[in-house]
């Protein structure tokens, strides 16, 4: 484990037991508790480059405040383009920041934009409401624009402020105003979400000590057969899985511990954005809460789904949220392989620089174009058992798609990650495109399996 992990480590582990005192605070002592430990930990990790995640917050509330209809696109474009000034500050002959701060930055970007987002809602409902004389209609809206003190006690909440999970404004809102929060159950839902943590901490030590990523950056790896070299990043997949799985469960089980993101079951919240539909619980009847709204990681789903669109949605869960809502539904491009490929770009770019994550996320919407071509024209003219085998084959290459992505995500450099992909023959790319061009001799199957096959993406 790097010096970097034990940190966020002993962040996670000690937000954990911390969480369950908040439950006894009244709303003003629970911002303000909330927002001290965050800004201790924040200069505790970053020191002076803290800075940064102060010009972010600053710059946002001024966007805001100046002009709130504009205020999604400008800070869309403002934190983006602080984002490259952070990572290019050497260039400016300022220090070179701590991987905390990025972590801090990439987290306050989402809260930022997501924050302008609520606000435009927020104007908006309201000049609806004053035109049409009845109450705006919207599920999870705020109730009232938030002071400049609002703003800082939300970006800079103690809870996920370095390894998320995302969360809006509004769910942070009704965490600090919840009505009774010692009804909340939190003791039994954060030991089910920490159950499995020391098993998968324990993989990731014991894989990561087998298979370490720095052996594939050497001649001797090139050295070893095609097939070892093919399985290798499978290993680096696996290691990389459980690592997250450790990190983002324990995250999620500061948010429980603390009663963030509960709702009612009754309000289907959905992860990252809350609830769905207007819920009020009997007088006479118990109310059952979930935390749907901070799950960050499906791991079953995750591992055992089909399809490589399906993949994502259960990974990093909240931020694919809002890569959804304010990304791919604004997308200058209208067919999905497109708004797809949009999206996988700008989620490259918010994660760093590095050549890897571009030639990784890129990779992706080829998968799904294969994917989609293959169901189309293919698993279409199957019948039950044909299915099932196409299924579990689909399966399979999902997974050896994610590996073969997850080698320019962990190698990062354009070298490193061309080294390794030529060393396995560009494999994934060469069977995305070799599905591709069978689809398109075979043409489309059977209209009644390819409507079934539309009904079934939409029911998900």
């Amino acid at each position: 484990m790097s010096p970097e992990e034990l940190v966020y480590f002993c962040v996670i582990a000690g937000s954990i037991p911390v969480g369950f005192a908040f439950h006894y605070f009244s709303p003003a002592v629970k911002q303000l508790l909330a927002l001290v430990l965050g800004l201790a930990i924040t200069l505790a990790t970053c020191g002076v480059h803290s800075l940064h995640s102060l010009v972010m917050v600053l710059g946002t509330w001024a966007i805001i405040k100046f002009n709130w209809r504009l205020a999604p696109s400008l800070s869309l474009g403002w934190t983006f383009l602080y984002l490259l000034f952070f990572r290019l500050v050497t260039w400016f002959g300022l220090p070179s920041p701590t991987p905390f701060t990025n972590a801090v930055l990439l987290l306050l970007t989402l809260k930022m934009v997501s924050l302008a987002n609520e606000v435009r809602a927020f104007h908006l409902a309201k000049k609806e409401e004053v035109s049409s004389f009845t109450k705006s209609p919207v599920i999870g809206g705020l109730t009232q624009e938030p002071s400049f003190y609002d703003v800082i006690s939300y970006s800079y909440c103690y809870i996920g402020i370095m390894t998320g999970p995302f969360f809006r404004f509004q769910t942070y809102s009704d965490w600090v105003h919840q009505s009774a929060p010692l009804s909340i159950p939190s003791w039994d839902p954060c030991l089910r979400r920490l159950r499995f943590v020391p098993v998968y901490a324990a993989l990731f030590v014991g894989a990561n000590a087998l298979f370490p990523l720095a052996y594939v950056r050497t001649d001797s790896f090139l050295e070893r057969h095609f097939l070892y070299r093919l399985f290798y990043m499978t290993a680096i997949f696996f290691v990389f899985r459980m690592r997250f799985y450790a990190a983002w469960c324990s995250a999620e089980a500061s948010c429980i511990s603390a009663g963030l993101g509960a709702y009612p079951v009754g309000a289907a919240s959905r992860s990252g954005g809350g609830p769905t539909v207007q819920y009020s619980a009997p007088a006479d009847a118990p109310v059952l809460y979930d935390f749907e709204t901070i799950r960050n990681i499906d791991c079953y789903n995750t591992d055992f789904c089909v399809k490589v669109r399906h993949g994502m949605k259960y990974w990093n869960m909240t931020v694919q949220w809002w890569l959804h809502q304010y990304i791919y539904t604004s997308a200058p491009f209208r067919p999905y392989v497109l708004r797809a490929a949009w999206t996988m770009f700008i989620s490259a770019y918010w994660h760093g620089l590095h050549p890897g994550y571009y030639m990784s996320f890129l990779t992706i919407p080829l998968c799904m174009a294969a994917e989609s071509a293959m169901e189309r024209s293919l698993r279409a003219r199957l019948g039950p058992r044909g299915q099932a085998a196409f299924d579990w084959t689909h399966w399979f290459l999902k997974m050896r798609a994610y590996d073969y992505m997850c080698m320019g995500f962990v190698l990062l450099s354009f070298q490193d990650t061309l080294r390794y992909w030529s060393s396995v023959y560009f494999c994934m790319q060469l069977v995305a495109a070799g599905c591709i061009g069978l689809g398109s001799l075979l043409g489309p199957g059977q209209g009644r399996a390819r409507d079934g096959e539309k009904k079934e993406e939409l029911r998900k």
